[in-house]
């Protein structure tokens, strides 16, 4: 990019506003990277969501460059959860009855590392007047969960005391996770909407502490508003959605209605280099339910915090991303917390010149 095509910004550069605009967002293709579930991340049944909090991130709602787009996420989570989570998984694979009188004293920790690719489309042509892009995701990697602990448990006349030291760990694909979504651009404002969900065909077992699969459909789908103003570098996002959760047919369980928002905020320090903050809300607004449901509303919540950066540079004639994003959770509720950790690297077509961004890109 010619010295023609920057803004001045203190002692750096920042691409006029069509281009940064294209760059920026193409690389953050994962920014819509689709939900992918592990028993890592521990809500609704046996503590297991479908959606991925921070899945969305900075200039979620921007449009991106027409063309054939590439991420590979490798994500890293470690979390750990007290009694309330370890007795719902030990009733949930069926290590004891739960009309027993129960006490446990005991804790749950899990760890993940994932491998998320995602191959995604972006039209040219406008739909509805916006951007329609189009993807499918899906998880390869390892997910481990121990519970360690004691377990007092009656019925009277009779007792027990035994030591739980139980885990499992899994290797193999997760589920699949198709996602489309229509954004607009309006000026340094940008709008989108989005549906996804969830095809169970990954590694599940329902008598396994950690699994890849979720072992149900969902269907998820919501909005977000990006604010990007190239001429200073600043952008701010926010993504919200619900999540409608079909039963479970092996264990005739229903998990409730979820809501997430993710955000994410960062300034650009150079026309390729920036910096920033992320997070993530998560919260089961309705409870459990089903034949199989036998430890009640187990309603979850989780929020996170933490840093993010990223470099964007030209490769073989595409336009490739590296980023670094990382969480930590705090205020969980019938769910462990701890920290996760994302590591992107996209490729995508070479960002628009200004004489060639589509009509939907309006001034």
């Amino acid at each position: 990019m010619n010295r023609a095509d920057t803004t001045a910004l203190g002692n750096s550069v920042l691409p006029k506003k069509s281009a940064l605009r294209s760059s920026a967002a193409a690389m953050f293709l994962f920014a819509g990277v689709l939900a992918v579930t592990s028993t890592a991340s521990l809500a609704d049944e046996s503590g297991t969501s479908f959606w991925l909090p921070g899945s969305f991130g900075s200039l979620a709602a921007a449009p991106s460059t027409p063309g054939r787009a590439v991420a590979s996420v490798y994500y890293h989570t470690t979390v750990s959860a007290g009694a309330d989570v370890a007795r719902a998984r030990e009733i949930q694979i069926g290590r004891f009855n739960p009309a027993l009188n129960v006490t446990l004293n005991a804790n749950l920790h899990a760890s993940a590392d994932l491998a998320i690719i995602v191959p995604s489309y972006t039209f040219a042509t406008p739909v509805l007047g916006g951007q329609l892009a189009v993807q499918m995701g899906t998880i390869v990697g390892s997910t481990s969960a121990n519970v360690n602990g004691t377990l007092t448990a009656s019925l009277p006349p009779f007792g027990l005391v035994r030591t739980d030291s139980i885990g499992d760990t899994v290797t193999g694909f997760g589920d699949l996770y198709p996602l489309a979504s229509l954004k607009w651009n309006m000026g340094v404002n940008n709008f989108m909407t989005y549906a996804t969900g969830d095809i169970p065909v990954g590694n599940y077992n329902s008598m396994s502490l950690a699994n890849l699969g979720l072992g149900h459909g969902a269907i998820d789908a919501g909005g977000g508003y990006t604010y990007f103003n190239p001429a200073t570098g600043h952008e701010f996002s926010a993504v919200a959605g619900f999540t409608y959760n079909f039963k479970n047919q092996t264990t005739q369980y229903q998990s409730g209605v979820d809501f997430h928002l993710d955000w994410g905020a960062l300034q650009f320090l150079s026309k390729q280099f920036f910096v920033g903050l992320v997070g993530y809300a998560y919260d089961q607004i309705s409870a459990d339910s089903g034949a199989g449901d036998r430890v009640g509303s187990f309603e979850s919540r989780v929020f996170a915090v933490g840093p993010q950066l990223g470099y964007i540079f030209p490769i073989a004639g595409k336009q490739g991303f590296l980023g670094l994003k990382s969480y930590a959770e705090f205020g969980a509720k019938n769910r462990p917390e701890g920290w996760n950790t994302w590591l992107t690297f996209a490729i995508s077509d070479a960002a628009l010149t200004p004489s060639a961004t589509p009509s939907m890109h309006h001034k």
